[in-house]
């Protein structure tokens, strides 16, 4: 039988090594940064580039409403995830469709997490500058979502663009009203949001459910993550992409428990029955999706496996 000690022992011999000892640098530097944060593919014609702004961590405990924290740590182990903490990744979807370029929501603007804020630098890697950006379309209001929309010091950082945001949503945050009806822990909402959207004050439409944004990409309502959290379908020729935005945070735990609510939920149950119904649907339909929260480059595939789902990620290619 051939053991590993053998194998070890013949590795070890000096006629066997100077070959590769040849083939390893002299020294490796040590490298903290990854590669830049972007990866790109078509829609038909469209060009999508998903552009990664980093992540924030925070503990598993208190993450899942209804499951035991053990649990839920059962189920990230399944997907060799930590079972310590949590990190929650966040990747923008822009798109080239035509002269437009949307980016669909905006990242953190490196004003969150310190492990987060990596959009711009990832944006100019990719070669997109915030003046190129027609439309910026936000999925709903929540601060890792639209801080980026404005700069530190609440400067526009994307100068020509159209800031496009559902209706349901805008009518939800921007009436002080509603405070007393939201959960106490995104009431601060309200008044973010009245900050970021305020320098875009003249150049912000309202979309309602159904509405096309520009030819070919329409907003599809998924209420429950908040009052008017919405998708948007994105289709050229015959190929197809949803941007689910946060109808699961990571799909290593909401996609394989669906029913599993969580505290970043304004209406937990009715966002399990969204979600629910929309991984069905691209089941189904065997639609590319695009994650927010997914691990980058953040797109793929919601496939069947028994009476569960599962995300599979899309392959990866070297070219578009």
């Amino acid at each position: 039988m051939f053991r590993r000690s053998a194998l070890l022992a013949a590795l070890a011999t000096p006629s066997l090594l100077p070959a590769a000892r040849a083939q390893v640098p002299a020294a490796v530097p040590d490298a903290v940064a990854q590669a830049p944060g972007l990866y790109r593919f078509k829609v038909g014609s469209f060009l999508v580039t998903m552009v990664h702004d980093g992540y924030a961590r925070r503990p598993v405990e208190g993450l899942v409403r209804n499951a035991p924290v053990e649990e839920v740590r059962a189920v990230l182990a399944e997907s060799f995830l930590p079972t310590t903490h949590y990190d929650g990744v966040y990747t923008v979807p822009f798109i080239r469709a035509g002269s437009h370029l949307l980016a669909f929501d905006c990242g953190t603007g490196g004003q969150m997490s310190a492990t987060a804020g990596q959009l711009q630098a990832n944006m100019r890697a990719a070669g997109i500058r915030p003046e190129d950006v027609t439309h910026v379309v936000q999925t709903h209001f929540h601060a890792d979502h639209i801080n980026g929309l404005t700069t530190a010091q609440n400067v526009a950082f994307f100068p020509n663009a159209e800031v496009v945001v559902p209706e349901t949503e805008w009518a939800w945050w921007s009436d002080t009203g509603n405070e007393t009806r939201t959960p106490e822990g995104q009431r601060a909402h309200f008044a973010n949001a009245a900050r970021r959207f305020g320098p875009y004050a003249s150049r912000i439409r309202r979309l309602a459910a159904g509405a096309e944004v520009v030819p070919g990409i329409r907003a599809v309502a998924a209420y429950g993550h908040t009052p008017g959290h919405t998708l948007f379908h994105v289709a050229d020729g015959n190929q197809q992409l949803l941007v689910l935005a946060d109808t699961t945070h990571r799909p290593e735990l909401f996609v394989r428990r669906p029913d599993y609510q969580s505290l970043f939920e304004f209406d937990a149950p009715m966002a399990a029955a969204t979600r629910r119904r929309v991984l069905d649907q691209v089941a189904t339909d065997r639609m590319q999706v695009a994650g927010y929260h997914f691990p980058f480059p953040a797109t793929g595939f919601i496939g069947r496996d028994g009476n569960s789902l599962r995300y599979v990620p899309a392959s990866w290619n070297s070219t578009v």
